[in-house]
């Protein structure tokens, strides 16, 4: 018989082990669903790249949003590797020459990642965007803190609104989708990613809300309506809304809020939450003032996130789709 314990553990994992991790990766948010990166493994580091053909040219056109959600794939990617005994050491904007490549992840072993670790890793492929009504969250308060606590290693600041907030919350966003109601670029490209079905992008009709549902939903973002449909009929919003600031604007920071707006969603999903991430307010110069003016310091808001309980006895929402693997992945061979 042979004794391994004398072998060394492998200092990279396997093929398989990075493919089954960037396909879990990939059930990351990102605005409108276009899933705008790519990622290439060397068989030593994991590389991931902004997809610039995935730009919002008219909503986004300075990438905000694009790299907030590149950073969500970056943290949803981490976790994942983690849940599979792997440390990930990670490099930001690692290269000065390509602005495109946003980090570049090398591995160590890590056989006992915490428990905390696994449960978001696990939250991972039951985590859906909930446009419907919601209800007050439930143990709010500890649940906030254990939030507040994932988003500090990320230079980011997490800010439950009070209560009083919301009118003024609810008049930014109101105001924001009434400055884009004309712009007709913007509309283009918010029905060509909205409201689409049997497609691997965008945001499928299934999950969108109808116009008497959005009526109960104070703050959110509008899409293309769906059918005429009342789920939680009776229920009124009492989502609690939370902002994500940075402490300036630079890639870093959108990439570091990203990967906040990942930890609070897989956090608050394990906990049995619904989440709602929200970047429209934060789009125009107005809505950005409105919200730098509800948090209680200096910073820069960068996205809204609703937070609320759904109902129990709901039948479950199908995932929204996602590109193959094919279309996100290179395995680049010696």
């Amino acid at each position: 018989m042979t004794d391994n314990s004398s072998f060394p553990e492998p200092a990279v994992p396997d093929q398989p082990t990075v493919l089954a991790a960037v396909r879990l990766a990939s059930r990351a948010p990102s605005v409108h669903n276009t899933q705008p990166w790519r990622w290439i493994f060397d068989g030593t580091h994991l590389h991931l790249y902004r997809d610039n053909d995935r730009l919002l040219t008219a909503a986004d056109p300075a990438g905000r949003q694009l790299v907030i959600s590149c950073g969500a794939v970056l943290h949803h990617a981490r976790t994942a590797l983690a849940a599979q005994g792997w440390h990930t050491d990670t490099t930001r904007l690692p290269d000065a020459t390509n602005s495109d490549r946003l980090a570049t992840i090398g591995f160590r072993p890590w056989p006992d990642p915490p428990a905390g670790v696994l449960t978001r890793a696990s939250a991972i492929d039951v985590r859906r965007t909930d446009r419907l009504p919601l209800s007050e969250p439930t143990d709010w308060p500890q649940l906030a803190h254990a939030a507040r606590m994932l988003v500090t290693p990320h230079d980011v600041e997490f800010d439950v609104l009070d209560e009083t907030a919301r009118p003024r919350l609810a008049a930014a966003s109101e105001q924001a989708t009434a400055t884009r109601h004309y712009d007709m670029d913007y509309q283009a490209e918010l029905h060509w990613w909205a409201g689409h079905s049997d497609v691997t992008e965008g945001i499928p009709r299934e999950a969108l809300v109808s116009d008497a549902e959005f009526a109960r939903v104070s703050v959110g973002r509008t899409f293309p309506s769906a059918p005429h449909s009342a789920r939680r009929g009776t229920l009124e919003d009492h989502a609690r809304l939370v902002v994500l600031s940075s402490e300036n604007e630079s890639v870093t920071a959108w990439l570091h809020a990203g990967e906040a707006l990942s930890a609070v969603l897989l956090e608050c999903t394990a906990a049995g939450l619904a989440t709602c991430a929200l970047t429209h307010i934060t789009e125009l110069p107005a809505g950005r003032s409105a919200l730098t003016e509800l948090i209680p310091h200096p910073g820069f808001p960068q996205v809204v996130i609703r937070v609320g309980s759904a109902p129990d006895d709901e039948q479950e929402v199908p995932p929204s789709p996602r590109r193959p693997l094919s279309d996100i992945l290179t395995i680049q061979r010696d």
